[in-house]
């Protein structure tokens, strides 16, 4: 049940509410026939849910009701007395057998958080099922304590340093997660003491059972991410709607897919995991690791309970200047640094005693438990050969194997290292392709002389219209026309003109007529991108086709010259006491050179998942105008800090690949 308003409903959709009366119908969405939620108007005088028109405009550009031509941006929220007049309707109670209480609407989740007592009951019967007491001899949870060892479904909980990336920066001041919280303010100690029982983030591994009647019948989601591209893992982008994950329910965007049928697919390249989620079968098998949002301290507290150990670990460098391959940071609800990763083949990695959430207590002696990551570095930095260690570790809280390649990819920036307190660089081999090739794509021109009524053959797909704003590409080749005849068109490629008129600004119906009416002519003169990952000998490539509509890869479109990029501005606007929301990975590497910055993760709960325009894998251009190519990812983090209430991010985004 969704603990707003106590009703079931999927994630993305409004909530439900009972009302006790008839509702004036100019207080109606007439897109989902409901009282108005967050509502909004148009500049044509209609109004409508904030949800409901968000995603009638992903589809359409003209108003639902009057069909005039529309933009979300021109949309802007209902006037204070309408939102009033909305709240103060009045609901009733959803637990009917236990509670028959009216209240406003706007009061119902303080009531059934506090006062209601069939959502207690709720509650509490949600607990016992997911944490069984074992024959009566434990005592009953304390209220308000999470005490979650494990999650229905073969799932597992884990707490503040289960999630990699965005785990890392909601738990510390270091980069990851965008969060303002712990800045200095006026406020001091107050501000922290406002957010320590939210300073964590819960994921949970969950595996997924999914059935299709159909065993070609494709999934109906969009994934972007890979090995070869800074995202490192597979993230789900996109669920559309009416399909098979759609019907399923329990799969949302952000999600990380770990394992398709038993294989870890965590450390494969995108076109690999694309071919793996493609393969038809009547039941598929997910491992996810899934975003949660915030959770209260007390799972925590409850966690540091447990036995821990104290190990000493001696590490030997050859000289002074070798580095450890050791990355450390800090906590905000806890005192001292932790390991956040060890780069594979360093020198601790090989050594094998450390491991990842160790508390380091001393370094060659010096007291480290209310130290610094820089403090830490720079002892390593200036011993000379043997480095000793005494750590504490805390059984039970390590994440396996499955999500550790994809957990911190490029999101280290200005963590403290044993590498002279610059970021360790992500375990990736250095020979590995990336996907920012120099040559991912070659212009070419093609000029035919044809019959008039002979027509091109060719289907295409994009425009500026697109939800994505592509630019317009082939889709298919047909056996028949001059450009079949001609063999230099192929699916995939990107058009930029025909007979000198420019394709590249068109939406698809005006491309339409723009080809068209130029195919009537003796001669035809075509300019074209021909994307070479397209020919990639991948072996996901050679079998995609098989029931799926085509479309290329979402990694097609990442080597594409800027001036194709079609850039959103968007604005998100937060609290004093609320993070951003997302995590990025990217930036400028002295190993890697200038790589765009992705979005990682969006956070439940937070400013970047309400606004729901933000999707995994959009690559950030410029924060508050301020482009972002070349900047490291410890000089974006400070500027994403910085902005207190509002920023905005202006943003490139490519659909995800399709399976």
């Amino acid at each position: 049940l969704c603990c707003e308003c106590g009703q079931p409903h999927p994630l993305l959709d409004n909530h439900l509410y009972n009302f006790q009366d008839e509702v004036d119908d100019e207080l109606i969405c007439h897109i989902c026939l409901q009282p108005l939620l967050q509502p909004m108007d148009t500049p044509c005088g209609h109004t409508y849910c904030f949800k409901c028109l968000e995603n009638f405009m992903q589809e359409y550009s003209f108003c639902p009701m009057d069909r005039k031509k529309l933009s979300f941006q021109q949309c802007h929220k209902s006037s204070l007395l309408v939102r009033n007049l909305l709240d103060k309707l009045i609901v009733l109670c959803p637990f009917k057998a236990e509670c028959q209480q009216t209240m406003q609407r706007c009061e119902l989740e303080a009531h059934l958080h506090n006062r209601c007592p069939g959502f207690k009951k709720y509650k509490s019967e949600l607990q016992k099922k997911k944490n069984p007491i074992s024959k009566g001899k434990e005592d009953p949870p304390a209220k308000g304590e999470a005490k979650d060892p494990e999650v229905p479904g073969g799932g597992s909980s884990l707490v503040a340093e289960s999630s990699g990336a965005a785990v890392v920066s909601l738990g510390t001041a270091e980069p990851g997660l965008v969060n303002p919280a712990f800045e200095e303010t006026e406020e001091g100690e107050s501000l922290v003491q406002k957010w320590n029982s939210r300073t964590s983030l819960v994921a949970e591994t969950t595996t997924i059972e999914i059935h299709r009647e159909d065993p070609e019948e494709e999934l109906g989601m969009r994934i972007v991410g890979g090995k070869d591209t800074p995202l490192g893992n597979i993230v789900v982008q996109e669920v559309l709607r009416d399909s098979v994950i759609a019907a399923d329910g329990r799969i949302a965007p952000g999600d990380h897919i770990l394992e398709v049928n038993g294989v870890n697919i965590s450390s494969v390249t995108h076109c690999q995991a694309v071919s793996f989620l493609r393969q038809p079968g009547p039941v598929l098998h997910l491992l996810l690791l899934q975003e949660k949002g915030f959770s209260c301290k007390a799972a925590q507290q409850e966690c540091s309970s447990t036995a821990r150990e104290v190990i000493h670990v001696t590490l030997v460098k050859r000289d002074r200047s070798e580095p450890l391959g050791i990355k450390l940071i800090r906590k905000t609800d806890e005192a001292g640094i932790f390991i956040l990763d060890l780069l594979e083949g360093g020198l601790a990695a090989k050594n094998g005693k450390l491991s990842r959430n160790d508390r380091v207590l001393s370094i060659n002696g010096q007291d480290l438990r209310q130290g610094t990551p820089e403090a830490a570095a720079q002892i390593i930095q200036t011993t000379e050969s043997r480095v000793n260690f005494v750590i504490l570790r805390q059984p039970g809280v390590q994440l396996g194997e499955p999500v550790e390649d994809g957990s911190t990819s490029n999101s280290s920036s200005s963590s403290s290292s044993s590498n002279g307190g610059s970021p360790v660089h992500h375990r990736r081999r250095p020979d590995q392709n990336h996907y920012r090739r120099k040559s991912n794509y070659q212009k070419k021109t093609v000029a035919i002389k044809k019959e008039p009524k002979e027509s091109l053959g060719i289907t295409i797909g994009g425009g500026r219209d697109n939800k994505n704003k592509l630019p317009i590409y082939v889709t298919s080749v047909q056996p028949i026309g001059c450009l079949f005849r001609d063999g230099r068109i192929k699916r995939g490629d990107v058009l930029l003109s025909i007979n000198g008129i420019d394709l590249t600004h068109l939406n698809y119906y005006e491309a339409v007529s723009a080809l068209k009416s130029n195919a009537a002519s003796h001669s035809v003169t075509l300019k074209a991108l021909e994307i070479l990952s397209l020919n990639s000998p991948e072996p996901s490539l050679d079998i995609r086709e098989q029931g799926f509509s085509w479309s290329p890869l979402w990694i097609t479109w990442l080597g594409l010259p800027s001036y194709l990029h079609f850039c959103q501005d968007i604005v998100l606007s937060k609290g004093n006491l609320e993070s951003w929301g997302f995590s990025i990975v990217g930036g400028f590497e002295e190993s890697k050179g200038n790589q765009p910055f992705f979005i990682k993760t969006i956070v439940p709960g937070t400013p970047a998942f309400r606004d729901r325009k933000l999707k995994c894998g959009d690559e950030i251009v410029a924060v508050n105008g301020v482009p972002a190519i070349g900047m490291s990812n410890s000089e974006l983090i400070p500027m994403l800090k910085e902005q207190r209430n509002r920023v905005t991010l202006t943003v490139v985004s490519w659909p995800g690949s399709l399976v």
